[in-house]
């Protein structure tokens, strides 16, 4: 479905949220993840607010009682604070069963950056923040997507988690080289205009909390495709893909 009854033809008719897994350190790199992983989750307003959102909150008012639950995967694999219920076989059963089907029945589109951050220090004598190498990488994809989609012109918000001051407001000076043209990488961000919304994670945002659960197991994949993995499994066909190529290289972009 392409266009929302009502809406305001300044504004796209589509949202991106992005979140990550992993940490853009160079400096102490785990050996058993050493990657970045920066996902772009482009979804249509009118399947976010009227299936998406719905879905979530259902989720939560049958698994709390309450939808202040902030969903987080790292606390779905290690149950903590309002998780812990899920150290509980009996009752971690039917929420990752809701959970999966929840994901296998979002309309959305991905776009994931996987930074190979060991080989990027090894390859690179002063090598760039990998946040912002995958910004780059994922702003371009998603600037594709747009025009593909008949969004020229009109201006699609991009909706990011707050990760400190510092963070923020590099982030910040990131985004506004790349879409000035001065980005690291030089990418083609033309045609459509974004604009990025840095929030805290106490707003308590459905697509965020989304873009958080997609990444890692995509991280995951991208390190070992040979592993089971049936998160990915189910994300696979949601990944944009180029023309007849699939989507390794555009919808999931490993670099270097």
């Amino acid at each position: 479905m392409t266009g929302m009854t009502g809406s305001d033809p300044f504004f796209s008719d589509y949202i991106v949220f992005i979140d990550e897994s992993g940490d853009h350190s160079l400096t102490s790199i785990d050996a058993q993840f050493p990657i970045f992983v920066l996902v772009f989750a482009i979804v249509e307003k009118a399947a976010y607010s009227g299936t998406i959102i719905p879905a979530i909150k259902a989720l939560k008012f049958r698994f709390w009682g309450h939808d202040a639950a902030v969903l987080h995967a790292h606390e779905i694999r290690k149950p903590r604070g309002d998780f812990a219920f899920l150290q509980i076989p009996e009752r971690r059963e039917p929420f990752m069963v809701a959970l999966n089907e929840i994901m296998a029945a979002t309309p959305v589109s991905l776009i994931a950056i996987v930074i190979r951050k060991d080989r990027l220090s090894q390859r690179y004598r002063t090598p760039f923040n990998p946040y912002h190498i995958a910004l780059s990488l994922g702003l371009e994809r998603v600037s594709s997507f747009l025009l593909d989609h008949g969004q020229e012109g009109r201006l699609t918000h991009l909706i990011a988690e707050a990760r400190g001051d510092r963070e923020d407001a590099e982030l910040e000076l990131e985004f506004r080289r790349i879409m000035d043209g001065k980005g690291m990488l030089g990418c083609n961000v033309d045609g459509s205009p974004l604009e990025l919304r840095i929030v805290s994670k106490k707003v308590n945002s459905e697509g965020l909390q989304l873009a958080d659960l997609f990444a890692h197991p995509i991280g995951r994949h991208a390190l070992n495709p040979a592993q089971p993995n049936r998160a990915f499994d189910i994300l696979a066909p949601r990944l944009l893909t180029d023309g007849d190529h699939g989507y390794d290289g555009w919808g999931l972009k490993v670099f270097p």
